[in-house]
């Protein structure tokens, strides 16, 4: 590696060049200050970072010991609770308090939405991410299951046309209605002195006048009416010579739905980022969005298409005032945990450096180019900054995370609390103290969610001792899990996260099966969610409908107002089998799921450099992988393999079968490479040290494993 030395820091010359000629200039940041500050923050709180990974190990461990010495017994709640107390995993709770986050931006403290998660190293998806602010309800019933089926193969379908036109206006009826009539009647729009006209000599007006925000002319033609439910905007675009407009009776083109309030871009389990080469390209992408200047090329109907980030809108609303909608999300930077350290920064003992404290002091760095605007293309207009910090264990690491930015924020001369974080329920240590989670940034959290992914796999791998954990499928059903996130709500609304941070759900994995995501996904808003992930720009459109059938704030005050549940003993309550008797062809299934699984998504890591993959799965549905979805699968695997359910002869045929089912998967990708030929590749490698080295694994993460290999394959 070559590098070049600052400050007793060692830094590759691909990141160094970066920072120096991109990241710097136009900072007023300068070289020296930078390199210093960074020095420092290694010397300060690289050994930090060291001690609470030791920390999270060492208290693990007593949890196996505990296990295994209570194996066999009847399960005792209380001798468990007060283990857990005398080890420092569960902390007793402080008084109430409320959060005293200021300068949060409307779409996370007044706006309630889809929020995407996207691979920031790949620059189209998050430009389509960070325009997915704004999306078409007719493109998204035409293209997907949404209203049951699929459209026929070929060129447009007129029959399938009015049928989404019927959908949509059906919708409309709903969530923006009219007095006496449907929409489906309307057959004029226009304004005149500033007011909406709804058919000509006609009394016809909005049930809510308020739904009424406005209207855009273009050419001096009417082309927009925008209205408003739920502080999301609906545009209905008006074109007599469109395709659509022209044959509808009040030349309705489209319905545009404001949909992906925020964009998380994201660093960490969706990119594979495994050197200064991948961290430069994450950082360089997160760099043009910030500064605007983002644009990714790519050839469609042979024909070159250049895509960047969407204006602003400028409407006129009901009082002749002009008013401007943000063309974009305001996007989020999901950081990497405490966990990995990353070779492209040494410290003075030749050691790498927490991966995390490099995606502090960088992406900050990158985000000032935003702060600086005063107009264009802005993120945020607060002058805040949004990162997202996942897989923290416990109230210490989340004031460790609140140390790191007071640090960089002292480097980088910002105000203190410049930086607000999104704290990530996802590991058992967290979700039991999360008031004290919170408490311990109470001034920068911006959002928690729920990221039940990531949680099942830590909740397998905490108590891995503890006997043979159910099916996935089956796990879905238990108390925990309901427990869990409701819990998450409670307490992030007792903590005064209401106007001031967003409360999230976590992913939709199957973006294929959008009617299945409509009838499920309907529950996170009536659960008091601000918030709740989806995979793909289409998923957020439909998805906002959700939101405008229903009032988060209206439901959170609801469950304010209730008697609030600790629901502690559910969420300890370990969802191991209890008697299960599973046949030999149920124990065969849920292998080769979750080996078929681990399997398509880890070949397209360590090979391709892929972190987020639709994997189709043994049925061919495909479903969104990511490091998440694997740690679960892998942990579930070495978890029956640990207990006896299944033996190590019985899995490694298992992984053999199912290689060469993704390798017939696959059978298209000129970039593939064979797993089944040799059964020898760096990927199949990986993905059998992932399970059978899996309750080794720190927490059981995927990454330890992934890095190591991707490198490898990368040095060959």
């Amino acid at each position: 590696m070559n590098n070049t030395e600052k400050f007793g820091l060692k830094i590759d010359n691909k990141l160094l060049n970066f920072i120096e000629n991109e990241a710097l200039p136009g900072t007023s940041v300068s070289s020296e200050q930078f390199w210093r500050g960074f020095s420092e923050l290694v010397k300060e709180l690289n050994p930090k970072n060291k001690e609470l990974l030791n920390k999270r190990e060492n208290i693990q461990k007593k949890i196996n010991e505990w296990h295994i010495q209570n194996r066999g017994k009847n399960h005792n709640k209380e001798e468990y609770y007060n283990f857990l107390k005398e080890i420092n995993y569960l902390v007793d709770e402080g008084p109430e308090f409320k959060i005293e986050t200021n300068n949060v931006d409307s779409e996370i403290a007044e706006i309630c939405g889809p929020q995407l998660v996207v691979p920031i190293m790949n620059a189209r998806y998050a430009l389509n991410a960070a325009n997915a602010r704004w999306g078409s309800l007719y493109d998204a019933l035409y293209g997907t299951d949404a209203m049951g089926d699929m459209p026929p193969a070929g060129n447009y379908s007129t029959d399938r046309g009015e049928k989404v036109i019927s959908y949509a206006k059906n919708y409309l009826d709903k969530v923006v209605p009219l007095k006496g009539i449907k929409w489906k009647d309307v057959n004029k729009l226009e304004i005149i002195n500033n007011k909406l006209i709804i058919n000509e000599n006609s009394e016809v007006q909005l049930v809510n006048i308020n739904q009424y925000a406005g209207f855009r002319y273009i050419n001096d033609k009417l082309k927009e009416l925008i209205f408003i439910k739920n502080k999301l905007h609906l545009r209905l675009l008006i074109d007599a010579d469109d395709t659509i407009g022209k044959d509808d009776p009040a030349n309705i083109a489209d319905i545009i739905l404001e949909s992906a309030i925020t964009t998380i871009m994201d660093c960490e389990d969706s990119v594979a980022a495994v050197d200064s080469e991948d961290k430069v390209l994450a950082y360089r992408n997160w760099l043009g969005l910030m500064k605007g200047d983002l644009t990714e090329e790519f050839t469609k109907s042979d024909k070159i298409i250049t895509r960047k980030l969407n204006e602003d809108i400028s409407i006129t609303n009901s009082e002749g005032k002009d008013v401007i909608l943000k063309g974009r999300s305001l996007m989020l930077n999901r950081n990497v945990g405490h966990l990995m350290t990353n070779p492209s920064v040494l410290d003075e003992n030749n050691e790498e450096v927490g991966e995390g404290l490099i995606d502090a002091i960088c992406t900050t760095l990158i985000a000032i180019h935003d702060l600086s605007k005063k107009e264009g293309l802005r993120n945020s207009t607060k002058g805040s900054i949004y990162i997202v910090k996942p897989k923290m264990h416990g109230p210490e690491e989340v004031a460790f995370t609140n140390e790191i930015f007071t640090l960089v924020e002292e480097i980088l001369n910002l105000p203190k609390y410049t930086v607000k974080i999104g704290i990530m329920d996802e590991e058992r240590r967290t979700s039991v103290n999360l008031k004290e989670c919170i408490r311990a940034a109470k001034n920068r959290v911006a959002f928690i969610n729920t990221g039940f992914l990531d949680r099942t796999g830590d909740e397998i791998h905490t108590s891995m001792e503890a006997g043979p954990f159910l099916k996935k499928g089956d796990m879905k059903n238990t108390n925990w899990i309901n427990a869990y996130e409701k819990r998450n709500v409670h307490i992030g609304l007792s903590c005064g996260l209401q106007g001031k941070a967003q409360i999230g759900k976590g992913m939709w994995a199957m973006p294929d099966l959008m009617q299945n995501m409509m009838e499920q996904k309907s529950n996170h808003p009536k659960a008091g969610a601000n918030c709740a992930w989806v995979p793909s720009p289409t998923a957020a459109t439909l998805h906002a409908t959700h939101y405008h059938e229903t009032d988060v704030f209206a439901v959170q005050n609801q469950i304010m107002n209730s008697d609030h549940e600790s629901y502690i003993d559910d969420l300890l309550n370990i969802p191991v089998s209890d008697g299960q008797n599973w046949s030999n062809e149920e124990i065969n299934k849920e292998i080769e799921n979750n080996a078929q699984g681990i399997l398509g998504y880890v070949v397209r890591w360590i090979d391709q450099g892929v972190g987020c993959s639709k994997v189709p799965d043994i049925n061919n549905i495909g479903l969104m992988e990511d490091r998440a979805t694997c740690r679960i699968s892998s942990q579930a695997i070495a978890n029956w393999l640990h207990h006896g359910i299944v033996t190590e002869e019985q899995v490694k045929s298992t992984m053999k079968k199912m290689a060469k089912v993704v390798d017939n998967q696959n059978s298209n990708d000129k970039k593939y490479i064979p797993m089944a030929q040799s059964f020898d590749t760096i990927a199949y490698k990986a993905a059998c040290d992932l399970i059978f080295k899996g309750t080794e694994l720190p927490s059981g993460y995927t990454e330890p494993v992934l890095h190591e290999r991707r490198q490898e394959l990368k040095n060959s």
